[in-house]
């Protein structure tokens, strides 16, 4: 049960941020800039890197989420996904992608300089500095994201069939479009 009483049934930061527009609408606004906008990085890669932070946090909403909107935009899909989820080491995923989720596993980690044999690794790999940030910034972001998921108490959906539903729409139109709105309610989104 959420340590908060919501004013929806919504499921994870859905409810959260449609409970607060006024604080939801900037978060949905900064997950677009990070995972949506222009970037050197595919929207499916920075996806990726979102759902694996949060694997790292044991944040089961944003995990399983951003999982499927990565799934959703990767060639590989959701076995690929649950290859990185387990182990990105011997995952099927390029160097670069790799040298990235380790440069945002340190960031998960502890909040102190990523090291310089991460960055050596990535820039081996021609990871350059906007990848770098764009890395650094969606990790930081993510651990928020997860203690705002995972302090509050959230619940998770009864159905998985919720997560491939919400990466339909977020692909589709974008985290800010619909969350704060309250238009995830058109699914069937119990909680359990």
């Amino acid at each position: 049960m959420p340590h908060i009483a919501l004013n929806n049934d919504l499921p994870g930061i859905t409810g959260l941020m449609a409970h607060r527009p006024d604080t939801g609408g900037p978060l949905g606004d900064l997950a677009d800039a990070l995972l949506r906008a222009p970037s050197s990085l595919e929207p499916g890669e920075r996806e990726l890197i979102a759902a694996y932070v949060s694997r790292l946090n044991d944040t089961e909403f944003c995990s399983s989420s951003h999982g499927a909107f990565a799934a959703a935009q990767l060639a590989g899909g959701q076995e690929l996904v649950g290859a990185v989820l387990a182990d990105p080491d011997t995952a099927q995923v390029s160097g670069r992608l790799r040298a990235l989720l380790g440069v945002a596993a340190e960031v998960q980690g502890a909040a102190r300089p990523v090291s310089d044999k991460a960055i050596a690794a990535a820039r081996a790999e021609g990871v350059d500095d906007t990848d770098l940030h764009d890395t650094v910034l969606i990790a930081s972001a993510f651990c928020m994201y997860n203690r705002y998921v995972n302090c509050l108490a959230t619940e998770l959906p009864k159905d998985d069939a919720y997560y491939q539903h919400a990466a339909r729409r977020i692909v589709t139109d974008g985290y800010r479009a619909g969350i704060v709105r309250g238009e995830e309610s058109a699914y069937d989104g119990q909680v359990r």
